[in-house]
């Protein structure tokens, strides 16, 4: 089959590698001018990494394992700790934070020349009969036999199948930086998750001396951005217990990144026709269970698996991929919105219900899935 392919990110590029493996034609259009390069660092699960590896995609020599998520308050009491070595050893793939832009250079690494095409926007995309078409900014088009939309959070994709308004805002927002920070943090294999009355806080070794740090406040959409956002951070973190003083001290304005957080419901057909949708195109979810990139990359595993299929109609194997994801994906869609994280509640609430509790069951359901066979 000859597919295209709206978007060139984790998701687009690995439903490339996964398609190319199966003797499919694959075409990817990305608006970005080159390969993305920016980017914070994400946390790649044993799921995330089982399908890397069916994809021939290594993290070897890139990231930090992670071995263990140690939940504080922000006075430092420990609350819970989530044991990641044990899933590791048990699925036999290891937990990496790994800054993003080496994670597009793994899955970007060998595929043909022609695959990816960039400084491409989408503004339309249209279907008649047994052929898609993608209509570009500029007015050229490319039609093929199956799209898939990887276009992300705001997915031009999504919105000609769905229409607008089905993504809406959460109630928190982050600010996050990577930075080359020297604490004794940076060089272990533990990821703190800390919460207290002003927010939240996590600190994640990223490889190389790296350290991913973000704090979560709440945001809507209509709240001003702050003049001086790490003077705020500083302000309103800078008194909880170390390493929180530390890393905020070492930050600078230019480390800085802010992003709100979004979340749309799950449907169960989500595309329609030779048309459907992947990551968060399709399931925007709030960062709280660092899940998204992993759910992306199981997308992209199903995907290519249902295309694998005999048969003539492809639609008959896109809404068999939706429906085999739905169940998934839908529950951590859930969890993610439901995490503490997103409430907007009082202390007392938030000591009831540690932020990993939510994460730790995520884990283990997650964590069935292991190294996917063809």
């Amino acid at each position: 089959m000859d597919v295209l392919v709206i978007g060139a990110g984790v998701g687009g590029l690995a439903v490339a590698r996964r398609l190319l493996a199966a003797g499919h034609r694959v075409r990817a259009y990305d608006q970005a001018p080159a390969r993305r390069t920016g980017g914070k660092a994400l946390l790649v699960w044993s799921n995330g990494n089982a399908v890397l590896n069916d994809l021939g995609v290594s993290l070897d020599g890139v990231g930090a394992r992670i071995d263990r998520i140690d939940a504080l308050t922000s006075g430092g009491r420990l609350r819970t700790s989530m044991d990641i070595a044990h899933a590791a050893d048990r699925f036999g793939f290891v937990t990496k934070a790994i800054p993003r832009r080496h994670l597009m250079e793994r899955l970007a690494d060998g595929l043909p020349d022609d695959v990816v095409h960039y400084g491409m926007t989408c503004r339309s995309v249209t279907q008649e009969g047994s052929r898609v078409t993608a209509t570009f900014a500029g007015g050229s088009t490319a039609t093929g036999d199956v799209l898939i939309g990887a276009d992300g959070h705001h997915s031009v994709v999504r919105r000609a199948l769905w229409g607008e308004s089905t993504v809406r805002p959460a109630t928190f927002g982050t600010w996050q930086g990577l930075s080359p920070i020297d604490i004794d943090i940076t060089d272990t294999t533990r990821h703190l998750m800390i919460s207290g009355r002003e927010g939240a806080c996590g600190l994640m070794p990223a490889g190389d001396g790296l350290l991913q740090w973000w704090f979560d406040m709440p945001w809507s959409p209509a709240d001003p951005r702050p003049a001086a956002p790490l003077a705020e951070l500083r302000r309103r973190f800078g008194h909880w217990a170390s390493p929180v003083p530390e890393v905020l001290a070492a930050a600078s304005e230019d480390d800085l990144e802010f992003f709100g957080h979004h979340w749309n419901k799950v449907r169960r057909v989500w595309g329609e026709g030779r048309i459907t949708l992947v990551g968060d195109a399709a399931h925007t979810m709030p960062p709280t269970l660092g899940q998204g990139a992993n759910q992306t990359l199981e997308d992209a595993w199903v995907l290519g698996r249902e295309l694998s299929r005999d048969g003539d109609d492809p639609a008959v194997w896109l809404r068999a991929y939706e429906k085999a994801r739905y169940p998934h994906i839908s529950l951590v869609s859930r969890l993610a919105k439901r995490n503490p994280a997103n409430w907007r509640v009082p202390p007392l609430i938030a000591r009831l219900f540690p932020e990993t509790s939510q994460t730790a069951m995520l884990a283990r359901f997650s964590n069935r899935l292991t190294a996917p066979a063809g």
